[in-house]
């Protein structure tokens, strides 16, 4: 797996160059090309989504946890953050990210506790524990939501040191920022002694056990951090991009999506993450361009949007079967493809 153990040769070299003109194209080109529409309706979310698929992918790809509960960290990181500027507003904005992001690391913890004696698909029923109650909490008790009875908050202007983030590009760029921050945290910690207990929890519990690695604590760090990553993308979610949430936004589909995400774009691939991501977020709004364009006088929209989950759970499938370590795999094989071939010595 080239995120963990990358080889110091041209194809590690060439992709990371590619990895630095994409991160200079994000920042340099895209806010002051990119439309207020795709800026906040396509890049935003994306950026969001890509940091949830990186946490998920940390415990079930790495760790080898399988969870189904994500869109209730979602909701904590979002309800937190809410809490936290609505009742210390003293604290500058960063300060109640991170402190969403570790409220919703708590949470993750509690619900992890399983994880020490499930595995599998018994685990992955447990984690739905998250989902349902999160989302009953959410709306049984006003005070989340400050007392509003429908559970839907009004998320605050981004500002940071009295400088508001109001437009579309000032929010995509604050949110690139923390994605990008985080990722390479995420990538360090994958890199350290912490990451290769991951992959040897993951491989063989029983094996991982014997040469030493701290099962207890191992586990639950990687729902720690999965946990804090999805918290604080459920705050890009609320505050940056969709700015009013409720909690019947945090669905079990919206579990599903970040899986899908993941298994889409690679397993154990923080590349795979944003890759699953774009494919998430790109391919249903060009599957409904072309459906509105070809059958919009035959179909509604209500069947268009169905057309476009029986899609995608095709191609979960195809990939599940043909290629299982998904989009990644594919691009590896093209950059391989194009890349100059080594002249023998």
């Amino acid at each position: 797996m080239p995120v963990l153990t990358p080889a110091k040769s041209s194809w590690f070299s060439g992709e990371t160059l590619w990895i630095v003109l994409v991160i200079v194209a994000a920042y340099g080109i895209v806010p002051l090309a990119g439309s207020d529409y795709l800026l906040d309706a396509v890049l935003t979310p994306f950026l969001a989504l890509s940091l949830a698929a990186v946490g998920l992918n940390v415990l079930t790809g790495y760790a080898g946890q399988v969870s189904l509960g994500s869109a209730a960290f979602l909701a904590v990181g979002a309800y937190a953050a809410y809490n936290l500027h609505l009742r210390v507003p003293a604290l500058p904005l960063l300060i109640d990210l991170v402190l969403a992001g570790g409220v919703a690391a708590a949470i993750g913890i509690v619900f992890g506790l399983p994880s020490l004696r499930l595995r599998g698909f018994y685990l992955a029923v447990s984690t739905l524990a998250a989902q349902f109650f999160v989302q009953w909490a959410l709306t049984k008790f006003s005070w989340f939501s400050n007392d509003n009875p429908s559970g839907v908050i009004d998320a605050p202007v981004l500002s940071i040191a009295g400088s508001a983030f109001t437009s579309a590009a000032e929010r995509y760029v604050f949110s690139l920022t923390i994605v990008v921050v985080l990722t390479l945290l995420t990538l360090r910690l994958l890199r350290s002694q912490s990451g290769r207990n991951f992959i040897a929890v993951r491989d063989h519990e029983i094996a991982a056990k014997v040469i030493g690695v701290p099962l207890l604590r191992t586990k639950l760090l990687a729902f720690a951090i999965s946990s804090f990553l999805i918290g604080v993308a459920g705050v890009l979610w609320a505050f940056a991009y969709l700015r009013t949430v409720e909690p019947a936004g945090f669905n079990l589909d919206r579990s599903f999506q970040i899986l899908f995400i993941i298994i889409i774009g690679g397993l154990a691939s923080l590349r795979g993450s944003f890759i699953g991501a774009a494919f998430i977020v790109v391919f249903p709004l060009l599957l409904s361009r072309v459906g509105a364009a070809l059958l919009g006088s035959v179909f509604d929209s209500g069947v268009l949007e169905m057309s476009q989950r029986i899609v995608i759970g095709a191609l979960i499938i195809v990939f599940l079967i043909a290629e299982p370590r998904g989009l990644i795999a594919l691009w590896d094989r093209a950059f391989a493809a194009v890349r100059p071939a080594k002249r023998p010595a």
